[in-house]
Formats: C-alpha cells, sequence, structure tokens
C-alpha cells in the first residue's frame, strides 16, 4: 500500500549514509526513491540502500535504483543494495541487471 511507503536518508560515519527503503517500490512510489537517492548520492561518497523493507519492485522501482547506481558510477560514489528481498533479487536475476549492483548480505548476528 502506497501510504506506507517510506525512504529515509540516515548519516553514518564520515563521508556516508543509509538510505532505507520499506514499502511497495513502484510506479507511485519510484520518483521519491529517484530523487532521495540523488541527494544522497549528492552529498556522500559511499551510500548504502537498505532494501530489506521492500515487500515489491516493479520496472519503475527497478528503473530508480539503475539510474541511482549509474550517477553513483559516473561520479566515483560507491553504491550498494543490502539485504535484497527474495522478490528483488529474482527480478534482478530475470532482468540481468544484478551485476550492474554490489549487494552485500545483512549481518547475522
Amino acid at each position: 500500500m502506497y501510504d506506507t511507503f517510506q525512504v529515509r536518508v540516515h548519516p553514518a560515519k564520515s563521508g556516508s549514509c543509509w538510505v532505507t527503503v520499506a514499502g511497495e517500490l513502484d510506479v507511485m512510489s519510484a520518483p521519491g526513491v529517484r530523487d532521495t537517492l540523488r541527494v544522497a548520492i549528492a552529498d556522500y561518497r559511499s551510500v548504502v540502500v537498505d532494501c530489506s523493507g521492500v515487500t515489491f519492485c516493479d520496472c519503475s522501482g527497478l528503473s530508480a535504483l539503475l539510474a541511482a547506481v549509474r550517477a553513483a558510477q559516473a561520479n566515483g560514489i560507491e553504491l550498494r543494495l543490502r539485504a535484497v528481498p527474495h522478490s528483488l533479487a529474482r527480478l534482478l536475476r530475470l532482468t540481468h541487471t544484478g551485476s550492474a549492483f554490489t549487494i552485500e548480505q545483512p549481518d547475522v548476528r
């Protein structure tokens, strides 16, 4: 449901941040994600996008993530996806776009 979608930037150690994305990453929410990631890439040297709360991702959401990774690479910024849920991992695999991203798994404690 769109009204529960959230994207937030959390500054971390010097020059880096976490961006948490939660809810459905779709045609309605993708512009906000695109804008938030654009700002994060402009403000930080390292950006980790925590996808653990993503419940759905369509082609618009994937496009926003791809635009972010391209912008990051063009500007020498490190952008990583973290805690990618199965449904998003499947979309990346089916679209052959997974190799565009550095994907890390969450810490297991």
